[in-house]
């Protein structure tokens, strides 16, 4: 009865959230509902993971700048070195799920990530939610919240670790995570993307199971991609190359629609 009553309660506050819930871009719609809600499937705060750090690079995707929303110019920060703000954090769930962010990649709900009207696409951020101390780290991958009053719109997940999926919002501080080593090609016209990296594992078995899982239902070539890590190896399962952007979101669905993370794109 008491898990019933939560989920009640975490649908209430969603479908009256429109006020308080997310309004990021995401530009595949239209979208299949009106209004923005919590999943059916809820999740415990201890089932969200941190989004891992690495060194992607900076491509145009999704960082034209200015870029204009509601009749309001943006620009996006040319270096977000030292980037620390603090003010109202809300979030977006099950109307974006499954539907392309700002740099064409797959929207997963369940996964910590988040939109950000200027940073870097993709930067990762530490989020701390000041009533309670909860921190997490997300990856940008989306623009927004375009309300006046909000400076990051996180995902169903990452709200759920903060610990205010039940109130819409809640007031944090970020710290940009700096990373070395990431190439800015924004002002290039290559460095478009071209493999999904689907999982990463220190035993080679795990990935070479993946694999096979993968490369049964997938026309796109699946492969294990090992790199040295700190003492010892890391498996890399990666899907691709693929041809262009378009080509890229096609196989992020089908892993989506196969129960599958849509993956993360890497050069």
């Amino acid at each position: 009865m008491k898990r019933l009553l939560g989920r009640l309660r975490i649908a209430f506050f969603a479908l009256i959230g429109t006020s308080l819930l997310a309004c990021s871009w995401a530009p595949s719609g239209p979208y299949t509902v009106r209004h923005d809600s919590a999943p059916l499937r809820s999740i415990a705060p201890e089932q969200v993971l941190d989004a891992v750090p690495v060194a992607d690079p900076i491509t145009s995707a999704g960082n034209t700048s200015p870029y204009r929303v509601r009749g309001k110019k943006y620009y996006v920060l040319k270096d977000a070195s030292g980037y620390r703000e603090r003010g109202t954090a809300s979030w977006y769930g099950a109307k974006f799920h499954g539907h392309k962010t700002a740099n064409g990649e797959i929207y997963d709900l369940y996964r910590a990530t988040a939109a950000h009207k200027t940073l870097p696409i993709p930067s990762y951020v530490r989020v701390t939610n000041l009533a309670n101390n909860r921190s997490i780290i997300v990856r940008v991958n989306d623009r927004g919240p375009f309300h006046p009053d909000r400076i990051i719109d996180l995902s169903y997940a990452a709200a759920v670790k903060l610990g205010y999926v039940d109130f819409g919002t809640a007031e944090v501080d970020l710290e940009i995570v700096n990373i070395s080593g990431v190439d800015d090609r924004r002002g290039s016209p290559g460095g478009d993307h071209r493999f999904l990296q689907v999982g990463a594992f220190g035993v080679e078995t795990s990935a070479r199971e993946l694999r096979s899982n993968l490369a049964a239902v997938l026309a796109t070539p699946v492969f294990v991609s090992p790199v040295s890590a700190g003492r010892g190896v890391l498996y890399r399962v990666r899907v691709g190359p693929v041809a262009d952007g378009e080509s890229m979101v096609r196989v992020q669905q089908q892993l989506v629609a196969l129960g599958y993370a849509p993956g993360q794109p890497v050069p």
